[in-house]
């Protein structure tokens, strides 16, 4: 007879896999970079006592999504295949724009090369991302470094003066997407970093007799 406590737990984690959790797939700066954006985000967070405006390791979102953890694994299965596909690129800042009437943000100058990487990354995975009809996942049409969100009016209207004519510039290389992850109650988590390799697709053959399980690999590429 096994003991209650060994199934109690069993349980748990079963629970657990089930429950929805929030999903962000980002573009990371280096760190140089990264402390840069961050050291804005704390002096914009203090000159207009907004605390949200710390929170947050500076990214470009590619997609957010809710999804049961237990279809985690599909989902980066097919992100892991997507991303290799795709070549490292570069990826270029300038200066700051604003969306009226609660958001600064730094400009990402290369949209395009981004919004390719998210045409290939949603390739099979978008399907695995939808959790009902009220759930969809989002995918971003304007790429940008997100300085402070959320804002009153004041504060927006102060820092769309002060950070229109400021000037910025940063670059660097997008060489892999990561998958954040937060379930109820937590902050956000990196999963796992999907490498972009530039490897050529190609189609696999099946037996049309045989069914194939969906592969999970264990070694997995976690964020350091």
């Amino acid at each position: 007879m096994k003991h209650p406590l060994i199934i109690q737990e069993y349980l748990n984690e079963a629970e657990t896999h089930v429950m929805p959790a929030e999903y962000l797939l980002v573009l990371q700066p280096h760190e140089t970079l990264c402390n840069d954006i961050k050291s804005i985000k704390e002096k914009f967070a203090a000159a207009y006592h907004h605390e949200g405006a710390k929170k947050g390791l500076p990214n470009i979102t590619l997609a957010r999504f809710k999804q049961f953890q237990s279809t985690e694994m599909y989902i980066r299965q097919s992100l892991r295949n997507n991303a290799r596909i795709l070549a490292p690129f570069k990826i270029e800042l300038k200066d700051f724009g604003s969306l009226p009437s609660h958001t600064i943000f730094i400009n990402v100058v290369s949209k395009v090369a981004v919004m390719h990487a998210v045409k290939i990354l949603r390739q099979q995975a978008q399907k695995f991302m939808k959790l009902d009809k009220d759930n969809k996942p989002h995918f971003i049409t304007e790429p940008r470094i997100t300085i402070a969100r959320k804002l009153q009016a004041w504060q927006y209207e102060k820092g769309r003066l002060e950070y229109g004519q400021a000037s910025f510039h940063g670059r660097f290389i997008a060489d892999g997407a990561v998958l954040l992850k937060r379930k109820q109650n937590e902050y956000y988590k990196p999963v796992e970093k999907f490498l972009f390799e530039g490897k050529k697709a190609t189609i696999r053959q099946t037996n049309l007799f045989t069914t194939t399980p969906f592969p999970e690999r264990d070694d997995t590429s976690l964020m350091k």
